[in-house]
């Protein structure tokens, strides 16, 4: 779950210096409380055609294609009429986020535990990232407030409702699982590019980074390296998310000891 930031911050009457939260009338308009243009003839456009134009490009050419002039020329439209949709860069990037996103997986069935309601959501999240892996390309600028972000945060904050959790340890307990999940398709989305860009089978790829590391490093100076590639793990290319299934049950382990730590004892 990308979070973007489409706030600006003002002064109020008084001078004080307290944030004015204003989003952009794109984002409002995504949201359904504003329409997009306000003047001017009948458009031939609407802001969901150039989200998905603007998809579509960063799909076949790469987020780094993205501009609002490439934009409008998928849409077959001049590159001024994208702006009575979407003010600048920035916004167009967070919208796109949210359209490949998607919806949220479902809230968890009653009785069906934190636990595995929490799990659902990463995967769910981790499948997002994986299908559209330009996503983490775009920077992290603040908190989610467009319509699906939103939404993703509602439902993993929901997995935690039958907790004795603090919402403020609710609230954390998510944003540790996003950044993780996160954190963990990056560096998979990296470590898979490289791959096919070297043209080898994985276990060929990571054979040779195992004999790179042999040849770089003393296992004097460096005997846990030694250890680790005399072990042989490099030697074999693991199952795609067994690195994500290791460290999701890892943070799902501390979380549930928190939980169990906060829910009272009977007598």
């Amino acid at each position: 779950m990308n979070e973007p930031s489409t706030t600006r911050a003002s002064q109020d009457a008084t001078g004080t210096g307290s944030p004015s939260w204003e989003l952009p009338a794109s984002i409002e308009a995504a949201w359904g409380i504003r329409d997009r243009p306000h003047k001017g003839p009948k458009p031939g456009l609407s802001l969901r055609r150039v989200v998905e134009a603007a998809v579509r490009v960063a799909v076949s050419e790469g987020l780094d294609a993205v501009s609002m002039s490439r934009v409008a020329a998928e849409l077959g439209a001049s590159t001024m009429s994208l702006y009575r949709y979407v003010g600048a860069k920035d916004e167009l990037l967070d919208l796109m986020a949210d359209e490949a996103y998607g919806p949220p997986p479902p809230p968890p069935a009653p009785g069906q535990g934190w636990r595995t309601g929490l799990s659902q959501w990463a995967w769910g999240l981790h499948a997002a990232y994986q299908r559209n892996p330009w996503t983490l390309q775009i920077p992290i600028r603040g908190l989610p407030v467009t319509p699906n972000q939103v939404a993703w945060f509602e439902n993993g904050l929901a997995s935690m409702a039958a907790t004795a959790l603090s919402e403020d340890e609710k609230s954390s307990a998510v944003l540790l699982v996003n950044t993780y999940t996160r954190s963990e398709a990056t560096i998979s989305v990296t470590i898979g590019a490289a791959i096919q860009a070297s043209g080898s089978p994985p276990e060929q790829w990571m054979g040779y980074y195992g004999r790179l590391l042999t040849s770089l490093t003393d296992p004097h100076r460096f005997p846990a390296i030694s250890r680790v590639v005399g072990a042989g793990i490099f030697d074999r290319a693991d199952p795609p998310d067994k690195e994500f299934t290791f460290g999701l049950d890892r943070i799902l382990d501390g979380i549930e000891m928190l939980v169990r730590a906060r829910t009272p004892r009977d007598g």
